[in-house]
Parts: C-alpha cells; structure tokens; sequence
C-alpha cells in the first residue's frame, strides 16, 4: 500500500486517517496545533469540538440520523468514539466535548499506521493527500489553495454559543423537559418567559454591541447557525418561531400553561456542570453577553464558562473548482474533505472525511472514485456540492431535501420519510458492494 499525507486532525482529518490506515496505507496526519492555534481551539487534542457538543439525531427517519447509518456502515471511528462519552441529549447523539476529543486524540496515537505529526504545512503536500483543514486553515496554506484553485476561497463568519454553570442557574425560575417528552423526558433545561419579558429580551439584543472591525452587514452567514442579534433584527418573533419556540413544552408552574417562549440548555458533559445556550450563538461583546443573557429567566447570576464568539470559516468553491469526488481536477490523488469543502455540521464533515479515504484509496490502487447515489443521504449531499450553483454556493448541511425523491411518495410525512430511509439504507448497501467498498464492523 501507499504512504499518504493527511492534513488536518479534526474531524474529518482524523476519520480520514484512521480509515486510510484501516485500509493498510502508512500515514502521516499533520496537526499545526500546538505550534500554531486558532481562535476557536482550546486545545491541541485531535478531534476537539468548539461549536456544540452534539452529533444530533440518531433517528434514521431524520437527516442526521439517516447519515450516522451510512457512517457506520463505512466503519466510522468517530460514532463509536462518541458511544462511550455520551451524556443525555434527548434523541441526539451528544457528548462530552472533553473527553471526547481525548478519547479521539488516543484512538488515532495508537493506531500502528498512523503517525502524528505537529507542524503547519504552508503549502499543499506532493503525493497522494487529503487536505481536510477545516474552517480556520491557516493563512499560508490557505492562499496556496487560492492559488491552485485560481480564485479566492469564500468566507464567511461561524458564532459559538455561551456555555454557563449549573451551580449557577436559579432552577426554581426554569424546568427540566424535552420538547413532547423525547428522550428521556427531561434532558433540557427550559426557561420560559411571558410576552412581556420575550419583548424586553429582543430589544436588548438589538440594542447590544457587537465586535467590530467588519462590515457585518454582509457577511454571509450559513442560515442554520445565525447569531442570534441577527435573528432578532431580522423581526420580533423570528427567535420565538426558531430556537426559541415554546411548543411542547408545557410550564409546570404555570400550571402546564405554554410560555410566550422558550429558552432551552443543553447539557454539555456527563457530570451536568456545563449547559450550552442553545441557538444562541452570538457575536456580541462579552460585557453585552453578560448583560443581556441574564435578562433570561433562571440566568439572573449566571456564571460563564465559556463566552459566544465569532470565528472565520473558510471554504472552497466546490462545484467550481474540484471533481466529482472532491480532488483538484489536474490532481485525483489530492483530495478535500470535511468543513472546508462546503459542508456544515460535525457528522457531515466526519461523512466526507470517510468518502475522501475511501476514494484515496481507490485513485491509489488505480480504481475509478466512487461516490453514493443521490438515493442516499452522504450521495445527495455529495451531488449538492457538485451540482450548485457555482455563483451562490453555500455550505449545506444533511436535509432530506437533498435525497432524490420517491416516484410515488405518501401523504403521511412519517411514513414518506420511513421510505426514504428504507430505500438509502438498502442503496447503500448495493453501492458499498459493487463498489469494493468492504463493510467493516461497527
């Protein structure tokens, strides 16, 4: 087999190592951490997770879920890694974020095939490789990318929402619920507020100032991670119709009454300190945050673990620029994977991360790439990346709408997407075997 080069030890780097290695390649996976950071990074751990701790949805019927079947029949490390670190999360898949990544951090050093090694490549690698950089590339390998795509790369700004302290929260002023009781019933902190309080909370997240220093009028924000001022300027009730929303979430001492709207905390490690303000990523100043979060109810005196913040998220013109499996047209046996290629979420890049590996693989022993049909979830989200608009292309994260559609689909929506499901689940099985693609235990 070859020696191949991954650059990168997120997500998809180290799931791409570890497949590569699986396969019988030597490789080597680059980390520019510690020697150089980042300004969302805690550590130097491979694997490590800065936005929210959760894998979302284990359910096939839902997008993610449907994703995280298809992962594991490729043999993905980072399901089975975060198995044994999960902490509640109703029907997501949510971990704690610190040992998860050491747990990653320890699975790739141990593996014999595989050496680490901490230094920042500025150039893109000679030989077979997967650049798997993610959102924070650096500076230098970054223009080199621009220079060998022949355009600059997209950029737009990712928010990180405020993690506090249980020990701090006034919980006879919250509640313990999953929306409609999923999960185990009681996975979330909930904060429920009257109309009067919601309207106060709204104007005093327009009113907060923001970091400065770019024209945030038109950063081009991925929808699905908006700031959370940026929803409230967006109307009064944008937040209380989004992460805010108050259905199925009766208020026990409101006598089971429905609240104005809703703030939910997420637990964010096994022991309950740690509770992530969902939805509510921010770019305000950290005094503002301070000010304006503890307008919540429960949230009087909070302690902050972790303050929201704002960082670049840098990614490639993919249905521009690259082939069909994600290599530089004049180089198959260079290949991007994971967040940098257009992608958003932590499963969807880890997904791309194994598909890259697994078509490194092929380029390397002389096969033709392969890539999943559109019938299935990672298929759909690879034809997205091929097929969008080159003029508007924005990351994507896993939807059903990305899947081609049924011939004759049913009213009921469960049912629709039990079909779906039914049918990627089985397609991609057929793909796996006609392509080689060995089926590993999971």
């Amino acid at each position: 087999m070859a020696e191949v080069t991954v650059v990168g030890g997120g997500l998809a780097g180290s799931e791409a190592a570890y497949q590569l290695a699986e396969r019988g390649h030597d490789v080597t996976l680059y980390e520019m951490r510690p020697v150089r950071g980042t300004p969302a990074h805690q550590t130097d751990l491979l694997g490590e997770i800065v936005c929210s701790n959760t894998f979302k949805s284990e359910d096939p019927t839902n997008a993610h879920g449907l994703l995280k079947t298809e992962m594991r029949a490729l043999g993905c490390l980072l399901l089975r890694v975060a198995a044994t670190v999960r902490v509640p999360g109703g029907t997501a898949l949510t971990v704690d974020r610190h040992e998860f990544a050491r747990a990653m951090t320890a699975a790739i050093h141990a593996h014999p095939r595989i050496r680490v090694v901490r230094e920042e490549l500025t150039a893109l690698p000679a030989g077979p490789a997967i650049v798997a950089t993610g959102p924070l590339t650096s500076d230098a390998l970054s223009m080199d990318i621009a220079r060998s795509l022949g355009q600059e790369g997209l950029a737009f700004f990712d928010a990180i929402a405020p993690i506090v302290s249980y020990e701090s929260l006034n919980l006879d002023r919250m509640f313990r619920a999953s929306r409609y009781g999923k999960g185990e019933g009681d996975d979330y902190l909930n904060a429920p507020m009257t109309a009067e309080q919601y309207e106060a909370f709204i104007a005093a997240l327009r009113a907060g100032e923001g970091y400065e220093g770019h024209d945030w009028e038109k950063v081009p924000y991925f929808e699905g991670c908006l700031p959370a001022e940026v929803m409230a300027d967006r109307g009064v009730d944008t937040l209380r119709f989004g992460p805010m929303k108050p259905v199925g979430l009766p208020v026990p001492q409101w006598d089971g009454k429905q609240a104005h709207a809703v703030v939910q905390l997420r637990q964010e490690d096994r022991a309950g300190q740690m509770w992530n303000l969902v939805g509510f990523q921010t770019r305000l100043k950290i005094g503002e945050q301070k000010r304006v979060f503890r307008m919540i109810p429960g949230l009087e005196e909070a302690e902050f673990l972790r303050w929201g913040s704002i960082h670049r998220n840098t990614y490639l013109n993919f249905p521009a620029r690259l082939s069909s499996h994600g290599s530089l047209k004049e180089r198959p046996e260079l290949i991007f994977a994971g967040q940098i290629t257009g992608v958003e979420g932590y499963t969807e890049s880890t997904a791309v991360g194994i598909l890259a590996a697994v078509n490194l693989d092929r380029v390397v022993r002389g096969l033709e790439p392969a890539v999943p049909p559109p019938t299935t979830m990672l298929g759909g989200l690879m034809r997205y990346l091929n097929e969008a608009d080159p003029a508007h292309f924005q990351p994507m994260n896993s939807n059903f709408g990305l899947v081609e559609p049924l011939e004759k689909a049913p009213r009921d929506k469960r049912r629709k997407r039990e079909m779906l499901a039914e049918r990627a689940q089985a397609e991609f099985a057929e793909w796996m075997e006609a392509s080689g693609v060995a089926f590993a235990d999971a």
